[in-house]
């Protein structure tokens, strides 16, 4: 029996891994992230909402494609903003929609997060489709590459962004920070978006 919520998990002295951590976690459980590089690509389990992954220091902790995919990919309609990443460097992302982080009808929060150096199609940091409505919160989305949208792509989505910087991302077709297109919203709060 595994009382919800309260399951913590330790990477990696309980798995070597981030995703066999969040693959093992119960609802509301917290995985916790030692400071380090980690090259994964990691695919969010979509049966499981309220998984906390929170990294020792977005500095130091480092989430690392491998130039082989998107960083995070959460695609399943049960996650909503109780399910957070917070505390990464996420980088070296490669993926035909989003770099660093991909969401599809999903609705995480993302937190205390640096999303660079991530290459894709659209969104080179962090591409939202089909109804997802992330939460951005204290983070810097720099250094990307798009064709559209360098930095973020929306698609009938909404997303929020408080305290965020935008900055230095290329997009070669479209914008270079933030490219919203169908029936999509942005809101923004305290946002930064030089050198795009």
């Amino acid at each position: 029996f595994q009382e919800i919520g309260c399951q913590t998990i330790n990477i990696p002295a309980d798995y070597s891994t981030i995703q066999a951590g969040i693959d093992a976690a119960y609802e509301g459980a917290t995985v916790l992230v030692a400071a380090g590089a980690y090259v994964e690509n990691i695919i969010w389990p979509g049966n499981t909402n309220g998984i906390k992954l929170i990294g020792e220091d977005r500095e130091t902790t480092i989430i690392d494609g491998g130039a082989q995919q998107t960083v995070i990919d959460i695609s399943s309609s049960s996650i909503d903003t109780s399910t957070l990443i917070n505390g990464f460097t996420i980088t070296n992302g490669s993926g035909g929609n989003g770099g660093g982080i991909f969401c599809m009808y999903s609705s995480p929060s993302l937190v205390n997060l640096t999303i660079s150096g991530n290459v894709a199609s659209s969104g080179g940091g962090i591409s939202c489709y089909n109804s997802s409505s992330p939460r951005l919160e204290n983070v810097t989305i720099s250094g990307n590459v798009a064709s559209f949208g360098g930095g973020v792509f929306c698609q009938v989505s909404t997303s929020s962004f408080e305290n965020v910087t935008i900055s230095d991302n290329v997009a070669n077709t479209g914008t270079g920070e933030v490219h919203c297109t169908d029936n999509s919203n942005a809101i923004f709060r305290s946002v930064t978006i030089p050198g795009n």
